[in-house]
């Protein structure tokens, strides 16, 4: 059978079945005629769901199946298009569907095109002589935003789906938090309870805690051994290993490349500062580690300070470190940055200028700008709620910031300093927020 035949097979095997949509999204993909809408992510966060629920979209709004062209690349069956090329793709849809090739628009659906010899100008082709859409997705191992702005030339626009937020988390549970009944209330507490424990990647919802642990402890591995030593072909395996070991079990901690090189150093690995930071701009590309600098008007002191690390998914962090270094206050602080981050790339920690540190301060879309900080317990220890005021004020005196936010593991409280009002917020309540 040639390819074009599998390909056939597998076009029409996927428009008859029916749609496996899991859960809806809270991302909103919006298409720009002659550009491809690309859904980056960390692998098994969900792209490839995502993308059914996009044609479920098209299919309300009446788009017949047969205008729906998926492929999933990673099919055993169509392996030699690795080498071949994606042209009998297109070749296969339209000997299908001949009728419907300049006359009709077809909806394009590349799973893992990144695998396929050559996609980039088979996709920019594409989008210039044909009526189409193009929904690409792919494991972040070889699909990344800064690789496709460079090699679709302008024609892609990029979407990040994370895994699922706290509020995706109770909608997956049938939990209702708006209107906010007591009962509603009570619910969301609880569910956030389930969240902490569970985290937000899909497959971790409904199973064993143990099961749970034994699912991050394989996607840690494939992390770091497919998208970061295969795909940049690492000179140091083992050390990459140990690298990312040490930064998972430091969540929410300061870091910088001379530290972490010392570090490997001493567990005798021959590497140098600049394959250490190398590895850090691997790590972020996958979307498994990210990097966090200090607020500063000068890039070269933002780059040359200490740097604060957090992961993909706080249950992933609980279930791969060792336990040792790693605490639910730090936990509670990398939830939080993944709320933002789902927000805004533009986040940084801040630093007053009499030393006190801010966990976050973040530009919103709109241009506003949100000092938060992170506190597990807080009315129950005077010293630590001192401390804590003390910092988030001083920030807000000197970014004059007239609002600053205090996120606790389970309290709730309203505070007027010199510098304006202090709202905190319970974690499950400012997961829910439109805060930032």
């Amino acid at each position: 059978m040639s390819i074009v035949d599998v390909l056939k097979e597998v076009i029409l095997d996927f428009q008859a079945r029916a749609l496996e949509t899991g859960v809806p999204r809270h991302l909103r993909i919006v298409p720009v005629p002659g550009k491809a809408a690309v859904c980056l992510g960390v692998r098994r966060g969900g792209k490839s769901t995502y993308l059914f629920q996009v044609m479920e979209t098209l299919y309300g709004r009446g788009v017949k199946p047969q205008n729906v062209l998926y492929v999933n690349l990673f099919d055993d069956r169509l392996h030699e298009l690795a080498h071949q090329g994606a042209a009998p793709i297109l070749e296969a849809y339209f000997s299908l569907f001949p009728e419907k090739k300049g006359t009709e628009t077809v909806y394009c659906f590349f799973d893992e095109i990144q695998i396929v010899k050559d996609w980039e100008p088979f996709v920019d082709r594409l989008l210039r002589t044909e009526r189409c859409e193009v929904y690409l997705s792919g494991s972040s191992a070889r699909l990344l935003s800064r690789e496709v702005a460079t090699q679709m030339r302008g024609r892609a626009l990029s979407w990040e789906l994370f895994p699922f937020s706290f509020a995706e988390f109770l909608d997956f549970k049938g939990v209702q938090h708006r209107p906010e009944t007591s009962r509603n209330r009570l619910l969301a507490q609880k569910g956030f309870e389930d969240y902490w424990r569970k985290g937000g990647f899909p497959e971790t919802r409904n199973v064993p805690d143990a099961v749970r642990v034994m699912i991050h402890q394989e996607y840690f591995r494939t992390m770091v051994y497919r998208d970061i030593v295969e795909r940049h072909d690492a000179m140091h395996p083992q050390a990459v290993l140990d690298l990312a070991f040490r930064l998972v079990n430091n969540v929410a901690a300061n870091h910088s490349v001379n530290s972490l090189t010392g570090y490997l150093k001493a567990l005798n690995h021959k590497v140098s500062k600049a394959f250490v930071g190398e590895c850090l701009e691997w790590l972020g590309d996958a979307y498994f580690l990210f990097q966090v600098k200090l607020w500063d008007a000068s890039l070269a002191r933002q780059n040359v300070n200490a740097k604060k690390v957090y992961c993909i998914d706080h249950a992933l962090v609980g279930s791969v470190s060792s336990g040792i270094l790693v605490n639910s206050g730090h936990l509670l602080e990398n939830l939080v940055f993944l709320h933002l981050r789902r927000k805004t790339e533009r986040i940084h920690y801040f630093r007053t200028q009499s030393g006190r540190e801010v966990d976050f301060i973040c530009q919103d879309p709109r241009g506003q700008r949100h000092l938060v900080q992170v506190c597990e317990s807080f009315a129950g220890n005077p010293e630590t709620q001192r401390r804590e005021v003390a910092a988030l004020t001083e920030a807000m005196q000197e970014m004059q910031i007239e609002e600053g936010t205090i996120v606790t593991r389970d309290e709730a409280q309203e505070l007027e300093t010199p510098a304006g009002r202090i709202n905190v917020f319970p974690a499950w309540r400012f997961l829910l927020e439109e805060v930032v």
